[in-house]
C-alpha cells in the first residue's frame, strides 16, 4: 500500500512540473516576441529621424531656385535574409515659400502668410515601411514622422 502511494505521488508531481514548464516556455516565447516587436519599432523611430535630419541637410544643400528641386528621397535598409530590404524608408518634401522653381511640385504658395522676406521652410514626411516578423500574411508595419523645419 506504501507503494502505491508513492507512485502516485510522483505522477502527480512530474505533471504538475510538466505543466510550469510549459507555462514557462509559453511566457518566454511571448517575452521574446515583444522584445522583437520593440526592437523593430525602435529602428523604424531611429531610420525616421535619421532620415529627418539628413533631408534638411539635402535641402539646404540643393539649390531650391534652379530646376533640381528635391521631393522624395528613398532608401533601404536592413537584410530580410532573401536579399530583400527589412525597412523601405520614404521622404516626402514639400516646400512653403516664395522665389520656388516651377519644377518644385510640391509647392505650397501662402501668399497671406509668407512674405518675400520670410525664410524657406519645408515639411518633411517620413515613412518607414517594416514586416511584422511573426504575421503569416507578411503584412507591413508602418511609421510616420512629419517635420515643419525652417530653412
Amino acid at each position: 500500500m506504501r507503494k502505491a502511494f508513492s507512485l502516485l505521488t510522483a505522477i502527480i508531481i512530474i505533471v504538475f512540473m510538466a505543466t510550469v514548464a510549459a507555462f514557462i516556455i509559453n511566457l518566454s516565447g511571448k517575452m521574446v516576441k515583444e522584445t522583437t516587436v520593440q526592437f523593430q519599432q525602435e529602428q523604424a523611430v531611429l531610420l525616421a529621424k535619421s532620415y529627418t535630419e539628413y533631408a534638411i541637410m539635402a535641402v539646404t544643400a540643393n539649390d531650391h531656385s534652379s530646376s533640381n528641386c528635391l521631393n522624395t528621397i528613398t532608401g533601404d535598409f536592413g537584410d530580410d535574409g532573401n536579399g530583400n530590404p527589412l525597412y523601405s524608408i520614404n521622404v516626402d518634401i514639400s516646400y512653403i515659400g516664395n522665389n520656388l522653381h516651377a519644377n518644385c511640385d510640391r509647392i505650397l504658395n501662402a501668399n497671406v502668410i509668407v512674405t518675400p522676406n520670410s525664410p524657406l521652410n519645408i515639411i518633411v514626411d517620413v515613412t518607414v515601411a517594416y514586416p511584422d516578423l511573426d504575421d503569416p500574411d507578411n503584412r507591413n508595419l508602418t511609421y510616420h514622422r512629419r517635420t515643419l523645419q525652417k530653412i
